[in-house]
């Protein structure tokens, strides 16, 4: 049976650069469907949470500019629970944002908040432990973050380092860490007491109102004394005008690290957040000759190993000879090769072509 008091927030406004030329500012990477499983990352996310949620209570957050593709492409998604940042904020000011909208719907709802491009294997283990994280903070103030099991030394995910004191099994945090050097990932993994920050955060709303109001008070005044203004017809011009002036800051850094009553729930689902081409390639389907990805194509590789192609064209077929481990991206206006460890540089690559091309090709 589904609980009316449980909400889903999908953070869905990123514009996804560290996947140019495929991910672009026009189309971000939220909107593909990288694997041609006949979905696109936002479409998964919402189906995803709409089998324990009632639709009617998850919100989608984006930005202006991807109102008319969000619905288009969530057709069960209702009109008043897109919320549309007029510019983008980071995560802090979306979330408290969604959440004071929440509350006034629902003043002690349980919320998951998730980014919409991650990747979950085991779709039934996840849900276990969404619908676990949820009950436990129905009955307790504390802020949940999942933590995903590290297998290997990932530079490109943040850390959380937890402890063995536990609250019914959800683990109390030592230390949230950034992106680590390939030596301090090493580290991290072979501690055995360090996991992977999913980006994924469970909470009621008076705990979350709270926590704002403690660590981020400015977003808090910004936003929380208009509640009343939500759900109504000036909530469009109020956030238009409100929204800009709220300070650029992710939940982890303005929240997560300054709170105490933090707890993380460590986890293993089968998780991979689409961050880099490399995490594709990792999750990714591979022929058996040179372990190489082909997604939204058809390619033929001879004398190669390690790549990943893609191709926007579907009546384009690729043909790779005597290249390793290459991200190759065919789409519109650009053609990408680039060796897999040097994507890194991906974003300079695209201020380079915008600063003597312009804004079309980014």
């Amino acid at each position: 049976m589904i609980d009316k008091k449980n909400y889903c927030v999908i953070m869905s406004g990123g514009v996804g650069s560290r996947f140019w030329p495929v991910s672009r500012t026009k189309k971000p990477k939220q909107f593909l469907d990288f694997f041609g499983y006949g979905k696109t990352l936002l479409q998964s996310t919402f189906d995803r949470f709409s089998s324990f949620i009632d639709p009617d209570n998850i919100l989608v957050v984006t930005n202006q500019a991807y109102a008319e593709e969000t619905l288009r492409q969530l057709p069960l998604l209702k009109e008043e629970n897109l919320l549309l940042e007029p510019v983008r904020r980071n995560t802090a000011p979306c979330i408290a944002y969604a959440s004071y909208k929440i509350g006034r719907r629902c003043p002690d709802a349980s919320i998951f908040v998730t980014p919409s491009d991650h990747v979950i294997l085991d779709e039934k283990r996840f849900t276990e432990i969404a619908q676990r994280a949820l009950s436990f903070v129905q009955h307790n103030d504390y802020l949940i973050t999942l933590g995903i099991l590290a297998t290997r030394p990932e530079t490109g995910y943040g850390y959380i380092q937890w402890s063995d004191e536990t609250i019914d099994g959800f683990h109390k945090v030592k230390v949230f860490t950034e992106k680590p050097s390939q030596e301090l990932a090493e580290l991290f993994v072979k501690s055995g007491d360090f996991l992977w920050n999913s980006g994924m955060f469970v909470w009621n709303v008076p705990t979350i109102s709270y926590a704002l109001q403690t660590h981020q008070p400015e977003l808090y005044e910004l936003l929380k004394p208009a509640s009343s203004l939500y759900d109504t017809e000036d909530e469009k011009a109020f956030i238009e005008k409100i929204f800009p002036t709220c300070p650029s800051i992710s939940i982890d850094y303005g929240v997560m690290e300054k709170a105490t009553n933090v707890l993380v729930l460590p986890s293993d689902f089968g998780w991979a957040d689409l961050g880099t081409w490399s995490s594709v390639y990792d999750y990714a389907p591979k022929d058996k000759e040179g372990g190489n990805v082909s997604t939204q194509s058809a390619c033929f590789f001879h004398e190669s190993k390690g790549n990943i192609v893609t191709i926007s064209d579907p009546d384009k077929v690729a043909v790779v000879q005597g290249v390793d481990d290459c991200i190759i991206a065919d789409c519109d206006n650009v053609l990408l090769i680039c060796k897999k460890d040097q994507e890194s540089r991906i974003k300079s690559f695209m201020t380079e072509v915008e600063l003597k091309h312009g804004k079309e090709y980014i």
